[in-house]
């Protein structure tokens, strides 16, 4: 690993498929994107449209990849009995000899979040507390307990669990921006993984982490600056954002217009997409995950080869504060 980071989140929804794309090939093109240069291969989870799970997908990704780090954007506990995704995870960590990092999210009002809670029987009221003590779970069992009682989760008689590769099991991120999400990651949480549409935000948001963490009596370098954006590499602006439009509306319902009001959302050429991830590299970012805005997996090796073209004058941001970005982009990928 570098200190910048760039990953892919691979496409593991149906929305992002042609009618002839075997979902099989989603290993090749994890595989594809760690040879290309690409840190890390994240997957999201969700009930809202039919998906490989996320869990899944990460356990296929540890024996075929090598170093890549394999993460999740964001998973939700609350689909999941508590003790036995700890297990799930451990063993994923094992697999993956040490490579997982967990983001988790607890849900967004509206269809995105309190329908799930209905099928997953469990209350909307307090998500946030069930969220924060089901990582606390989850650190407990990973580090031997035999029982856990929180406000919430209660359990005596916990049987040996499956115990991870790493000491303290896989690092865990917090998704989301609110001012409350803000303060506990800087309080419990390893990385944040928010998606702000504007730079500033970003910077804003992470100086009240790092403030939450120093009131904590927290080293602030140890919580991993994230972000997730959607990106469209294309000839020129309008034709990415088209495509975008299009990726919004298989996969969210909504137009590109109403998406980037609540996500970052960057489309153009190659050189207008680094310009715009160099500056949220400005604003803190240390660990890009990028969504490739792709409707089948074709176009997805397309957009993930123009991709890792973008990665050496990224990374460069970091060092040269910006100024890389300003550059063409223009690197020799290898061979297939």
């Amino acid at each position: 690993m570098t200190d910048m980071d760039i990953g892919v989140l691979l496409p593991t929804g149906t929305a992002q498929w042609g009618p002839d794309d075997d979902p099989r090939e989603l290993v090749a093109l994890g595989r594809r994107a760690e040879h290309l240069g690409f840190s890390s291969l994240f997957v999201n989870d969700s009930l809202i449209s039919p998906r490989i799970e996320a869990l899944t997908m990460l356990a296929a990704l540890a024996p075929a990849t090598e170093n890549v780090t394999l993460g999740t954007a964001a998973l939700l506990p609350f689909l999941r009995r508590p003790i036995q995704t700890a297990q799930s995870l451990a063993s994923i960590d094992l697999l993956s000899g040490g490579r997982l990092t967990v983001t988790v999210g607890a849900g967004f009002p509206g269809r995105f979040g309190r329908p799930l809670y209905t099928l997953s029987e469990l209350p909307w009221d307090r998500r946030f507390a069930r969220l924060d003590e089901t990582v606390a779970l989850w650190r407990a069992l990973w580090a031997g307990a035999d029982a856990f009682h929180g406000e919430i989760l209660r359990f005596d008689d916990i049987p040996p669990m499956t115990r991870p590769y790493r000491a303290g099991g896989p690092p865990v991120w917090l998704g989301g921006a609110t001012p409350a999400a803000l303060a506990r990651t800087g309080l419990r949480y390893d990385g944040w993984l928010p998606y702000p549409p504007e730079p500033a935000d970003y910077a804003s948001g992470l100086r009240d982490i790092r403030t939450a963490a120093a009131a904590a009596g927290r080293a602030a370098e140890n919580i991993t600056p994230a972000l997730f954006v959607s990106v469209r590499i294309d000839d020129d602006i309008e034709s990415g954002r088209r495509a975008l439009d299009a990726y919004a509306r298989a996969t969210y319902g909504m137009p590109l217009e109403e998406l980037e009001k609540i996500q970052a959302v960057v489309a153009g050429t190659a050189d207008q997409v680094c310009a715009c991830l160099g500056r949220y590299v400005a604003a803190g970012a240390r660990h890009i995950v990028v969504r490739l805005g792709a409707l089948d997996l074709r176009s997805q090796r397309d957009q993930l080869e123009r991709a890792a073209d973008l990665i050496p004058a990224v990374r460069a941001d970091r060092g040269a504060g910006g100024g890389a970005r300003d550059r063409a982009v223009g690197v020799t990928r290898p061979a297939t």
